[in-house]
């Protein structure tokens, strides 16, 4: 890329030579004072466009190519300022140099801070742009960013306006939104669930070992899932756990909601017929004959075997995890 550029300078200053035009001067004054990291990025970037790469990174490698050609503007265009405010202080008289030296600088950092502010507008318009090109999302589409989730309003040259699910209105630019990972809910083709739920210790081997049957069974019987898998997990403080994974075929949330609602009832019903119970935290009070003692425990399936006779268990709050 750098030979590339190296040469082309070449060129145009050939040609300058042959002119008394100072336009094609100052051409290759600011190109030959162009950025070597910028060269080397812009490479680098023409590599990575060449790859097989997914669409998230596909996004990525054009957000980048924005970024590095909006700073390599701005990079020439202060160099163009600066070449022309020499060009003007060199015209004055040896007796106006002090003068023309302060109000120079003066209007180089005027134009400057101009620039680099008119630098952040573009940013936004090519952020705009690339918004427009790669079509990440659309007005109507249900995305996500950082830490709230909303449908599409307004897709402008500065901003883009989202009403979130508590109904306000969130205003974001464009090249902070591009600098975030943007979920497109609307283009999901299906929403793979994972939810957990725990039953008592009380429960035998072959009764555990029997549910991630049931679920499987229940999962396959409803066309519109697909069953992934389904495990007794491990041994919780107050449980034995169970984690089920399966597809929902629709990618719409009220789908996966009636579906969840459906087999959460099924499960309810297949587990009362084998006997088994889903587990919460209970609390164990020990009473202890002849003495104002209590000791409280938690107990995860129920009073132990040594447990004076007064001993009782009281539920504290059921809890089904899902």
């Amino acid at each position: 890329m750098s030979t590339v550029l190296r040469l082309s300078v070449g060129r145009i200053k050939k040609i300058a030579e042959q002119t008394t035009n100072r336009v094609d001067d100052t051409v290759v004054e600011v190109l030959g004072g162009s950025n070597r990291w910028m060269m080397l990025l812009a490479a680098l970037l023409i590599g990575l466009g060449m790859l097989d790469l997914s669409d998230r990174w596909n996004a990525r490698v054009g957000q980048l190519w924005f970024v590095a050609v909006a700073l390599q503007l701005g990079l020439w265009l202060t160099r163009a300022i600066s070449i022309g405010l020499r060009r003007h202080q060199e015209r004055h008289t040896p007796s106006g140099m002090t003068q023309a030296g302060t109000s120079a600088t003066l209007m180089s950092w005027a134009l400057r801070t101009v620039l680099w502010a008119v630098q952040n507008i573009l940013g936004d318009l090519f952020a705009s742009l690339s918004i427009a090109v790669d079509k990440p999302f659309e007005v109507g589409d249900f995305i996500g960013i950082d830490s709230f989730v909303g449908t599409v309003q307004f897709i402008g040259l500065k901003t883009t306006r989202i009403r979130s699910l508590n109904g306000e209105q969130i205003i974001i630019s464009n090249t902070d939104l591009l600098k975030q990972v943007v979920k497109n809910y609307k283009r999901m083709e299906e929403r793979r669930i994972v939810f957990e739920f725990g039953v008592t210790y009380g429960t035998t081997p072959e009764q555990a070992e029997a549910i991630p049957q049931i679920l499987k069974r229940l999962v396959e019987a409803d066309d519109t899932l697909r069953f992934d898998r389904a495990h007794f997990q491990g041994f919780g403080d107050s449980s034995m756990d169970y984690e089920v994974v399966y597809i929902v075929k629709n990618p719409g949330y009220d789908a996966y909601m009636d579906a969840q609602q459906t087999l959460n009832l099924q499960l309810m019903r297949e587990l009362a017929v084998l006997g088994v119970d889903f587990a919460f935290p209970t609390r164990t009070v020990f009473l202890v004959p002849g003495s104002d003692a209590i000791a409280l425990t938690n107990a995860p399936g129920g009073a132990p075997a040594n447990a004076s006779p007064g001993a009782f268990r009281a539920p504290v709050r059921p809890v089904l995890n899902s």
